[in-house]
């Protein structure tokens, strides 16, 4: 930030002959001084001006009053503004305590609410993990019904094929009965032969009818093993459904609690939120007023220095150069330029002209 300021002073010098009492013209004059000190509370500054001569006449005293009162309502401006810088210091030191109060205050609240958060995310997990685990005993649970159905099918084969045997084994005996009886016939001629084919099929009836009941045993056994397994399967598919059951209703009791938990812990972050925007706005309104304040600060500085070289560069005058010509006004205009860059005075310049009228 750059920035020039320009300031002009003039002094008007008349002649003071014709106002002179002829008591004083012999007297010798005495020389008059005017300090001014202007006491800032923060920076300190000292504006001293001083006129000195020996002419015949006398400064004018009212124009050094004059010079007085205006630095006299200047340092009372810059009191009243640096009075407001720290009274916007002070407020912004409040603000601070205050946002550092709320984060000390609220931080455990927020880092609680994060590890809860963390916490149900695991839980979540850990639930998520126990579904797929539900979701894997159901396929077992259906692989396990398919497998009973297939039981039962085979089931009802050797059922059928049981009774089949059955028949087909009545139907032997009644045969062999039949075939009985009717060798017993009087067949003296091939009663030998007769009597050789009957001993070959009862062996060959008696051969099969024990394969049979052998055959029989062993699917009576088989049936009542898948009976026994079908049974054992239909226990665990009932307990299975059970845990299911179970694993669902938690699930659904965890997630509603947490999703009120969730719910609620929003509502709190969101009103944090809000709190925290408002004093950061708040701070961000009053670091604008301050950073005003602080340029107007620094421009009153700027001219109180420009006020201060000018009453130092007056020194190089005299009365008696500005009364060397009793009926001639006298005019003095001092031009002192500035060129300031952050705050900083980088070079002055001083542009002196008489005037004479």
């Amino acid at each position: 930030m750059s920035f020039t300021t320009c300031s002009t002073f003039s002094s008007n010098y008349r002649s003071l002959g014709s106002m002179q009492s002829p008591s004083h013209q012999d007297r010798p004059i005495s020389s008059s001084a005017a300090s001014v000190y202007a006491g800032m509370r923060s920076s300190g500054s000292r504006i001293s001006g001083s006129l000195r001569g020996n002419g015949r006449g006398l400064a004018s005293i009212e124009h050094i009053q004059g010079e007085k009162e205006t630095m006299q309502d200047l340092n009372d401006h810059l009191a009243s503004y640096l009075e407001k810088v720290r009274s916007l210091e002070a407020d912004n030191q409040r603000l601070e305590m205050k946002i550092r109060e709320h984060l000390e205050k609220k931080g455990p609240q927020i880092f609680a609410s994060a590890v809860d958060n963390a916490c149900i995310v695991l839980q979540i997990d850990n639930y998520e993990m126990e579904l797929a685990m539900c979701q894997s005993v159901e396929s077992d649970i259906h692989g396990l019904c398919k497998v009973i159905d297939d039981t039962n099918v085979t089931l009802l084969q050797l059922e059928t094929e049981i009774e089949a045997l059955k028949e087909e084994l009545l139907f032997m005996k009644k045969n062999h009965e039949e075939e009985v009886k009717v060798g017993y016939a009087p067949k003296s001629q091939d009663l030998s032969k007769i009597m050789a084919d009957i001993q070959v099929q009862y062996d060959k009836l008696h051969h099969s009818g024990h394969h049979t009941d052998a055959e029989i045993g062993e699917a009576e056994m088989t049936l009542m093993e898948l009976r026994c397994t079908a049974q054992s399967l239909e226990i665990s598919l009932q307990s299975m459904r059970n845990l299911k059951a179970s694993l669902e209703n938690r699930l659904r009791e965890v997630e509603t609690h947490y999703t009120m938990q969730m719910e609620q812990l929003n509502r709190v972050l969101l009103h944090l939120e809000s709190e925290l925007s408002q004093i950061q706005a708040e701070g961000q309104h009053q670091a604008q007023e301050y950073e005003a304040l602080l340029n107007v600060k620094v421009k009153l500085e700027a001219e109180i220095a420009t006020y201060h070289r000018l009453l130092e560069d007056r020194e190089d005058f005299s009365v008696t150069d500005a009364l060397d010509n009793s009926n001639s006004l006298q005019t003095i205009q001092k031009t002192t330029t500035h060129k300031i860059v952050d705050s900083k005075v980088v070079s002055d310049t001083n542009d002196t002209k008489i005037l004479r009228c």
